[in-house]
């Protein structure tokens, strides 16, 4: 095993309003305090009753996907939480991933692409 899936985050226009939408049909509390996750206007969660935590992460220029039109398909991503992030790179590179962006600028978290292409994260505990 190399990781915890720690989230889905889906994107979104507006994270509040989507993650609220989800809270109706879920229940949980939107926006609680924790230390994985800093809370602005481009990130809302929800924390479920089950103990799933879904994201909302606001993209510029969002398109809602068109089903099933593959032009504009399924949109989200998975966050997996991690203790080293070198070595989690490593593995998930020895099984196919691709680096999307390390930069500096992500000193607890990392993007890569799975072999079909779909973004992902790995994120420091």
């Amino acid at each position: 095993m190399i990781a915890d899936l720690q989230c889905v985050v889906l994107d979104c226009s507006d994270p509040a309003k989507l993650a609220t939408f989800y809270q109706s049909l879920l229940g949980g509390t939107v926006n609680q305090q924790d230390k994985k996750w800093a809370l602005d206007d481009d990130w809302a969660t929800l924390h479920t009753p089950s103990g799933l935590v879904l994201a909302f992460q606001r993209a510029v220029g969002y398109q809602p996907p068109l089903w099933p039109d593959p032009s504009r398909p399924q949109q989200f991503h998975l966050d997996f939480g991690v203790v080293d992030l070198d070595r989690a790179q490593e593995q998930v590179l020895a099984q196919g991933a691709t680096v999307l962006d390390d930069g500096p600028g992500r000193r607890g978290w990392r993007i890569y692409a799975d072999p079909a292409g779909h973004p992902f994260c790995l994120v420091r505990h």
